[in-house]
């Protein structure tokens, strides 16, 4: 997924198949990627510990692992 950290808002979208989100946490000290999980965990309906940041922790193109039961 792609992420822009810095938004005016937070918010989640798919764009030509590929997910999107924006956050409004800044880029620093993992503020964003919490901002990530956060927002992912409640779009997918998911507790924010079933998510794992997998790839790309100071990147924009993130790799999120989802646990099943």
């Amino acid at each position: 997924m792609r992420v822009t950290p810095g938004a005016s808002r937070d918010e989640v979208r798919i764009v030509d198949g590929a997910v999107h989100l924006r956050v409004s946490a800044p880029p620093a000290d993992g503020a964003a990627n919490a901002a990530v999980i956060k927002l992912l965990a409640a779009a997918l309906a998911v507790p924010p510990r079933d998510l794992t940041l997998l790839r790309g922790a100071s990147a924009r193109l993130k790799l999120i692992g989802v646990a099943l039961d």
